[in-house]
């Protein structure tokens, strides 16, 4: 049995996120593929926008595979979120499976930052995703030398996506083009929970979630 776990802030999960939870499930072919809305991320604040509110924008994903299911386990568990901590729970739900974790690229640069990352290499294959042009020597290297501390990497066909969060929060990307980069459940939940500063209608979008 493979698991697969995706975790992220998810404020607000957008079309990107789409692109690198597809690539990592047809690479991995996990039979469980859960996806995680942190609690709030020990590198980050704390999102202004509730847990309930990211968790149900995260049910876009449910759309990418039968596989997909939306955890709000470390929204539970209130405090701050440290990957590892949720490795062990899955380890311990499933304890015969082969666990995978998915990580965009910028993580894999640092992950020897993270709390216990020797601990994390030992129970899950990392899957990366989002390789930009010009990181291909970095990445190898990173790669390199988790695998030299026991570790297991591996790369994910995903292409960068031209669109962070924080954009769409900070409206660096103007609301008008928001159905351009944010599946339309996603856009329900802002526009009838009124995030972002939403106060008028978005535009209407010609795609759902099951198009992307």
């Amino acid at each position: 049995m493979k698991v697969l776990l995706y975790g992220g802030t998810f404020d607000p999960p957008h079309n990107g996120h789409m692109n690198n939870l597809r690539a990592a499930l047809e690479l991995v072919q996990p039979d469980r593929a859960i996806v995680m809305p942190a609690g709030i991320p020990p590198h980050k604040t704390a999102s202004a926008t509730p847990g309930v509110l990211r968790l149900a924008m995260c049910a876009c994903f449910t759309a990418l595979s039968p596989a997909v299911e939306v955890s709000d386990w470390e929204i539970r568990q209130g405090g701050r979120s440290y990957t590892v901590h949720t490795l062990e729970m899955l380890r311990a739900r499933f304890p015969d499976a082969a666990l995978y974790l998915s990580v965009g690229s910028d993580m894999l640069l640092s992950f020897q930052r993270w709390c216990r990352w020797q601990d994390i290499l030992q129970m899950a294959t990392l899957v990366v995703e989002s390789r930009r042009p010009g990181d291909d020597a970095d990445l190898a290297a990173a790669a390199k030398g988790l695998q030299a501390a026991g570790g297991r990497v591996l790369f994910a066909k995903a292409e960068s996506y031209p669109c962070a969060s924080s954009e769409l929060r900070t409206g660096r990307i103007p609301r008008a083009q928001w159905p351009q980069y944010l599946p339309q459940q996603v856009l329900q939940v802002i526009e009838t929970q009124g995030l972002y500063g939403a106060k008028d209608p978005l535009p209407e979008s010609e795609e759902s979630c099951h198009d992307l």
